[in-house]
């Protein structure tokens, strides 16, 4: 049996998954598949698994690789020293975990020089034997033979010390040690923090955390990460703590014998081996592990925020007039045609210093009946709530609708690579204001060309694993793109990258081709594209819309590997292929199961079907208008028990941050959001959901607001 035969067995177990379905999955994305691709197209290999499925498997397929990868060094590296036993190769092939090997690979594993390496070179080996037989012979008469004229071993004490150095470092290294002490950090370990002297003023954002002290295994990802960063900052110094009684005594269970005085030196080596060498080594392991899984969590939490930012529902092909809110140097004024294409900008300064309202007005007025404007979009930071105000008091000649735009991440955009090249004539502040009526048309277009670590919808994202992280946030974004569709002939080069089967290459030889041969007229067509091959063209082919092209087909989500089977049902009907598209009434008509071949089983008949009957249908939902109340516009007009409606901003591991209009986001802790108990704020919230939320405490000093959806109609 194959490796991967072997690997799709143990992930099957393990997944309570079939096992040719986990070997399918495996070998499509081992040839190069994408997720996406095979959630969409390959549901009768894989059973219909989902993304997050499929992640896993793949997640865990390279887990197990990289163990016997590790494996296999180990067992050449000791086989190189010459120490290879038989049972010491047979423990290392039945190690199921990498902790288990490098246990097993500790004693062996090449390191610096320690007090142990030091007493071996002075021939103090033999005496911790030695020691290690616990007769009750004397310990100080078997030192006298070590004792040498120079400085290295002086006398009986000198011996025995170093004796007991290599005892505790052979303690140190002792898996069945190691295992048992883990067991009892993982049960009873504490993680406590203090802070660090002439650092309360500088650190009183960790106040908190001043004097503390919980159970590491209970200790929330938040907390831990925020404990880790104020520690990095030089704030506070953390510590792992367990009973060090308890934990000597597990040593001195497997190493300890009897109270011989032999015995008692050996006693001593042990509680030594944990002091100076267990417990800094196993205090930075669990360390380690409860920041991995805290990182898991802060990532899991960063991706769905970001999923549901990327999702949010788009306004549509609508002329925009952005505006990109300011005091002392006023508001730029964009504005953008259906196709997010830059018409006009201006700058207006309605606010004080300037205070030029009657001209800001008018500006506004000219502009939205000289380009038809139908959407006003506000970016909802500094001077914000101002300027909407000022837009909903303009007496338009047209219904003109305005929103607040969440603009986290324009400055960024503005400032970029891409935002240069895409407006090399502009300077940022035009470049943001593009942004902000641009995120509003469709925010996943948009937000794909701004770093993910920049919108705003984290926790804690910059101290977490930086490439875990990475690989997360770009899942997610291919997910979402993938989900959504992207129209081949106005897309931009970054949503193109994000494409099944592209990337930044790709997408910029498609931007190339496709103005050099005026657009795509049918999918085909992407074969003429540098360095697309057959691959790539499978993979990204159903994710790419052409609206009104030559084949109906190319602007739904049907692959062209199915055309030929759309054909054959569309002929069963005696219909056309566009005739078919949208008539919900013919499905009726239809037999799956008449269609269903070698290569095409029912499920993906199913899929065609339901595509045909809403073709390219955007998996986002529909656009609401909201709008904050008039008469809360900062921090001090907020009062207790004040009931407002809100936006879900952000989605933290404890709570809810929602955004009431005053310019500083209010907190919904995970005990305020409902009148049950839950454990996931997504139990209850959505990113941009709007909620109804009652004020419980304003702390204007510190600028924190606590809210609640406890008993609210």
């Amino acid at each position: 049996m194959s490796d991967t035969a072997i690997y799709a067995q143990r992930i099957a177990t393990e997944f309570q998954l079939d096992y040719q379905h986990i070997r399918n999955t495996l070998s499509l994305l081992a040839d190069g598949a994408t997720i996406p691709f095979v959630a969409r197209y390959r549901k009768e290999k894989t059973g219909s698994m989902d993304e997050v499925v499929i992640a896993e498997v793949w997640k865990r397929y390279q887990q197990l690789e990289a163990l016997d990868k590790r494996r296999e060094a180990i067992i050449a590296s000791i086989e190189e020293q010459g120490k290879l036993s038989h049972e010491l190769r047979a423990q290392i092939e039945k190690a199921a975990t990498m902790q288990e090997l490098e246990d097993l690979y500790l004693p062996y594993k090449p390191k610096r020089r320690t007090r142990a390496t030091i007493a071996r070179e002075r021939g103090l080996e033999p005496l911790a034997q030695l020691l290690l037989q616990q007769d009750y012979t004397d310990p100080e008469a078997a030192a006298e033979r070590f004792v040498n004229q120079s400085k290295e071993v002086a006398d009986t004490a000198a011996a025995l010390a170093g004796a007991r150095d290599i005892i505790a470092e052979m303690v140190s290294e002792d898996s069945q040690v190691r295992e048992r002490l883990r067991r009892l950090y993982h049960k009873t370990a504490s993680i406590s923090s203090t802070v660090v002297k002439d650092k309360e003023e500088e650190g009183k954002t960790y106040r908190q955390y001043f004097d503390w002290n919980e159970a590491l295994s209970k200790a929330p990802s938040h907390r831990l990460l925020a404990l880790l960063r104020a520690e990095t900052e030089g704030i506070l110094k953390i510590k792992i703590n367990v009973e060090d009684e308890q934990a000597t005594g597990i040593a001195e269970r497997l190493w300890v014998r009897n109270s011989s005085r032999k015995g008692l030196q050996v006693a001593a080596a042990v509680a030594d081996s944990f002091k100076r060498l267990l417990a800094p080594s196993l205090s930075n392991e669990m360390l380690a592990f409860y920041k991995e899984k805290a990182d898991e969590t802060a990532i899991r939490v960063f991706g769905g925020n970001l999923r549901q930012l990327l999702l949010a529902p788009p306004l549509g092909q609508k002329r925009i007039l952005a505006l990109d809110p300011g005091f002392r140097t006023g508001c730029k004024v964009v504005i953008l045609d259906e196709h997010g294409m830059l018409l006009h900008n201006d700058t207006i300064y309605p606010h004080p210093p300037q205070h030029e309202v009657k001209q800001a007005v008018q500006k506004i007025k000219s502009l939205v009946n000289a380009y038809k404007v139908e959407v006003i979009a506000i970016g909802n930071g500094t001077a914000g709530r101002e300027t909407e105000d000022l837009v909903r008091g303009i007496p338009f000649e047209r219904d003109v609708m305005a929103v607040m735009v969440n603009e986290s991440g324009a400055s960024v955009y503005s400032a970029s690579k891409v935002a240069r090249e895409e407006f090399p004539d502009y300077d940022v502040t035009v470049r943001g204001a593009v942004s902000i009526g641009r995120r509003l048309m469709d925010p996943l277009a948009e937000l794909v060309k701004i770093d993910p670590k920049s919108i705003g919808v984290g926790q804690y994202q910059h101290d977490v694993d930086q490439k875990a992280l990475q690989e997360n946030l770009v899942m997610t974004v291919e997910s979402c793109v993938n989900a959504v569709g992207v129209e081949l002939n106005t897309a931009s080069e970054q949503l193109l990258s994000y494409v099944s089967g592209l990337g930044p290459q790709l997408a910029s030889g498609i931007i190339k081709y496709r103005s050099e041969i005026g657009g795509f007229k049918n999918r085909k067509q992407l074969l003429g594209v540098s360095r697309l091959g057959n691959k790539a063209f499978e993979q990204c082919a159903g994710f790419l819309r052409i609206r009104n092209g030559e084949n109906p087909l190319d602007a739904s989500a049907v692959h062209p590997e199915s055309y030929e089977i759309v054909e054959q049902i569309a002929g069963s009907l005696g219909e056309t292929v566009a005739g078919l598209i949208g008539r919900k009434d013919l499905r009726s008509s239809i037999k799956p199961a008449s269609f269903v071949t070698k290569q095409t089983g029912i499920e993906t008949i199913n899929d065609i079907l339901a595509e045909l009957e809403k073709p390219g249908r955007d998996p986002r939902q529909q656009f609401e208008l909201f709008s904050f109340a008039k008469d809360i516009r900062s921090i001090h007009d907020l009062h207790e028990g004040m009931e407002l409606d809100g936006v879900v901003t952000n989605i933290t591991a404890f709570g809810a941050f929602v955004d009431i209009g005053v310019h500083q986001d209010g907190l919904v802790h995970l005990s305020q959001m409902a009148n049950r108990y839950i454990k996931d704020p997504n139990e209850v919230v959505r990113l941009n959901q709007r909620v109804r939320v009652k004020v419980l405490q304003v702390d204007a000093d510190r600028k924190r607001i606590n809210l609640s959806m406890r008993g609210i109609d």
